[in-house]
């Protein structure tokens, strides 16, 4: 009977690549027998499939670099988290302990130095020993083949790759065989080995001979000792049922037989063996500790990953970043420092208990250069909400973090303050803010294009009220002061201010209802949510005179060689002119000097010039407390929200930090925890204060008050504004006047006044007040020809303006 040709080609070509194969073995010291596949299984009904196999395979196997672990480092380089798919650290073979490399040499493949691709005599035992028990009861693969197939199966990045790589077929076989001779002629033999000993599996997680020493006994691999190499190595054939963590009986015998194999080798004496075997695993376990949870400062390192992925240095999408993070071996410097990081941990655990129906945070920001030195909350990380832990980060923006921040209260009225000394408004300027006041909202002016804000604004102040300055004003922080100056701003420069200073002001004109606005006429009071970080960068901005940068918690990114990837320079602008800048210190500082509501808290301990704002929103659900130096800046919040969640909640009647809460006040409840932190690094400040403002820029360029009595309203502004004046509307007051024009100015005409003071200008009701029943007698602080006095002064008032000395 005769056979098809394409039946004799198909014949011919396998028997041409068995002869091929033995052709190899004749050079290499291998033979076709090493392929652990009986010739029967070769030349039966698999030989067209391994023909195909043959003529298919590429000459080599690409090798791509290991997967590593990434390393997080604090400032001063110690490492603070570990991310990886696989917990591996590269070592050169060097760096592995002798004993090391002749355990494992000597219980994997004994005659490695001295066979080519494959160990003919170990695969003809290998072979025998299985037909003789009908199965695979002894493996012959070389220390090359086992690399190849470890290899295969850590480049696989889908399933049938992972299955393809762990097969037990006979292509799988053929496969490792080629790429193992192609191995054996493109490499060293210590460089197969170097790179087989960093590939391997030692169980419990651990990838590599580095990472396996340091996970089992807390050494580096070229300490390792006789008992320790030994058991490492006879973990390799079978990780998962050595793993001496879970199978310490298991993992003992199988040491053991290591030892007495290096014996029977002659690698060790047998006294020793003997000796080696009488001792126990001598474990020193050390859990892998993979994440951003076991870090030192989990939110701070939950922040910088957060970071990272979103900046294009380490991939061109997230998912390249993320699996550069897992597997890149990087070494990431941060700009963490731990003690200021302890300090803000302490002072956040003292003040609000991790299961309090509130939640506690703190940010830290180096003025300057935007480094981010600590993030602290009250909320531990973790999945366990009956244990009070989340894996919202609260201390930063929603980016990074995924909380929705917090309304910031009046921490934001030193951005209507840096608007108005922009606008040449003095820091002496006096206003008159009663305790409550309604404002038509189109008084307030929107961004340009925008349009007018409607309706009316009804608020009032739970601190002072009546003649005061601007200092006065931020240091009790009168609301109804502030709506005054913000209505000499406007509300767009403001806004524009705090953007520009780093707050995440995302949604100005809200939805399509206009619900959830931030540019409103209350922006003054803080009703947009902000984080700690939000506002320490923004306050840090004072600190370093107008100039802003960029939260930044990474300053270096390394490769696995210890090669710089990426060095991160502060991203810097000045936002505001300093002499903006001086002029809010030298407001700001005065909350913590006497008569400011920081007075305690600045003055509690703290030995370096600081400034500071406090803010408590209307509703008493979140409170704050926001201070800095030159070097430092500082932002502490305390905010009510519930367990599951941070759905908002008032504090006042809550149990927080073990003590009952019957009102609260960013002075009173924010400030102790921000205080408690800056009072524990403030040592290792500079003693270096803030430059000090301008003298125009407090008391402005003296100038002449013109009379503007009779003229309309509308002429009266003309000509106070002509003269370098920012006048306001007061309302109507008794006057025979003609009803409609001005009655009267404050500061009265005639007077010398800083320019770009605030000159309130009252209307006339057309009708004159009732002579007065007695003449004013000192002290009574009454103001002739119709001033309303305050009472609180010794001398008269004259001409048109309010009477009463300060």
């Amino acid at each position: 009977m005769s056979v098809p040709r394409d039946e004799r080609l198909s014949g011919a070509r396998v028997a041409s690549h068995l002869l091929v194969m033995v052709a190899v073995a004749a050079v290499m010291g291998v033979i076709a027998a090493g392929l652990a596949i009986p010739f029967a299984g070769v030349l039966g009904v698999g030989a067209r499939q391994v023909a195909q196999a043959m003529d298919n395979l590429p000459a080599e196997l690409q090798t791509d670099p290991l997967p590593q672990k990434t390393k997080l480092l604090d400032a001063d380089g110690n490492t603070i988290a570990t991310i990886y798919d696989e917990n591996r650290v590269n070592v050169s073979l060097p760096q592995v302990s002798r004993i090391m490399v002749k355990s494992i040499v000597a219980i994997e493949d004994y005659r490695y130095y001295e066979h080519g691709a494959l160990d003919l005599k170990g695969t003809l035992r290998a072979l025998i020993t299985n037909q003789a028990n009908s199965g695979v009861v002894q493996g012959g693969s070389s220390i090359t083949q086992q690399m190849v197939k470890m290899t295969l199966l850590t480049q696989a990045n889908t399933r049938a790759e992972r299955r393809a790589a762990t097969d037990d077929t006979y292509a799988r076989k053929l496969r490792e065989l080629r790429y193992a001779i192609a191995f054996e002629q493109k490499y060293s033999k210590d460089w197969i080995l170097e790179r087989y000993l960093n590939i391997a599996y030692f169980g419990d997680g651990t990838y590599g001979v580095q990472s396996a020493a340091r996970h089992y006994f807390d050494v580096n691999a070229k300490d390792l000792n006789l008992r320790q190499s030994a058991m490492l190595a006879g973990l390799v054939k079978n990780p998962t049922g050595y793993d001496p963590t879970n199978s310490p009986d298991k993992a003992l015998a199988r040491r053991n037989i290591v030892l007495d194999r290096m014996a029977e080798l002659n690698v060790i004496s047998r006294e020793k063996a003997e000796k080696t075997k009488e001792m126990g695993l001598g474990l020193d376990v050390k859990a892998a500790k993979n994440g951003c949870l076991y870090s030192r400062a989990p939110f701070f390192c939950d922040y910088a990953v957060a970071w990272l992925l979103q900046n294009p240095a380490l991939g061109e999408t997230v998912e390249e970043r993320k699996k550069m993070l897992r597997t890149g071996g990087l070494t990431i410097r941060t700009t963490l420092d731990l003690d200021d990081q302890t300090a803000a941990d302490n002072a956040v655990a003292a003040n609000v208990y991790k299961q309090d129906q509130a939640v506690g945070a703190i940010a830290m920001v180096e003025p300057g250069t935007g480094a981010v030195k600590a993030l602290a909350q009250s909320r531990p990380m973790g999945r366990s909400e009956d244990a009070g832990q989340t894996f919202l980060n609260y201390t930063v923006p929603t980016k990074y973090g995924g909380s929705a921040g917090f309304q910031a209260g009046s921490t934001f009225k030193p951005f209507v303050l840096a608007a108005a000394v922009n606008r040449n408004i003095p820091l002496t300027t006096t206003l008159n803010p009663p305790a409550e006041m309604t404002i038509p909202q189109d008084e307030f002016e929107n961004c340009p294009g925008q349009p007018p804000f409607a309706g009316e604004w009804n608020v009032s102040t739970s601190t002072t009220y009546g003649p005061m300055d601007v200092y006065r004003g931020t240091q009790t922080s009168s609301n109804t002061f502030y709506a005054m100056l913000e209505r000499e701003t406007g509300v767009c420069e403001p806004f524009n201010i705090a953007k520009a200073l780093g707050v995440e002001l995302t949604n100005p004109n809200g939805d399509d209802q206009g619900n959830g606005a931030e540019r409103v006429v209350t922006f003054t009071l803080g009703v947009a949510n902000a984080s700690p970080l939000e506002m320490a960068e923004a306050y840090a901005t004072f600190g370093a005179r107008g100039l802003h940068c960029d939260s930044q918690p990474v300053t270096d990114i390394a490769d696995a060689d210890g090669n710089e990837l990426k060095h991160f320079l502060p991203s810097c602008k000045q936002a505001l002119p300093q002499a903006t800048a001086d002029a809010v210190n030298d407001v700001l500082r005065g909350v913590q000097e006497p008569g400011g509501y920081g007075y305690d808290i600045g003055n509690t301990g703290l030995v370096v010039p600081s400034a500071a704002k406090t803010g408590t929103t209307q509703d008493g659900k979140s409170v704050w407390y926001v201070g800095y130096t030159p070097q430092i800046s500082t932002a502490a919040m305390i905010a009510g929200a519930t367990k599951e969640g941070q759905r908002p909640m008032e504090l006042a009647g809550q149990t927080i930090g073990g003590e009952y809460i019957y009102e609260v006040s960013g002075s009173g409840f924010a400030g102790p925890m921000w205080a408690q932190a800056m009072q524990a690094i403030d040592d290792r400040l500079d003693n270096e204060d803030f430059v000090a403002p301008d003298q125009s820029a407090i008391e402005g360029e003296p100038t002449l008050v013109p009379s503007v009595s009779g003229m309309s309203v509308s002429e009266a502004e003309s000509a106070l504004e002509d003269a370098g004046f920012n006048p306001i509307q007061g309302g109507a007051v008794a006057s025979g006047n003609p009803a409609g024009t001005v009655a009267y100015t404050s500061p009265s005409s005639g007077s010398y006044v800083p320019k770009g003071s605030l000159i309130t200008v009252y209307t006339s009701t057309g009708v004159a007040p009732p002579p007065p029943d007695k003449p004013d007698k000192p002290g009574n602080g009454g103001g002739n020809g119709g001033g309303p006095g305050n009472g609180n002064g010794n001398g008269n008032g004259n001409g048109n303006g309010p009477g009463g000395g300060r």
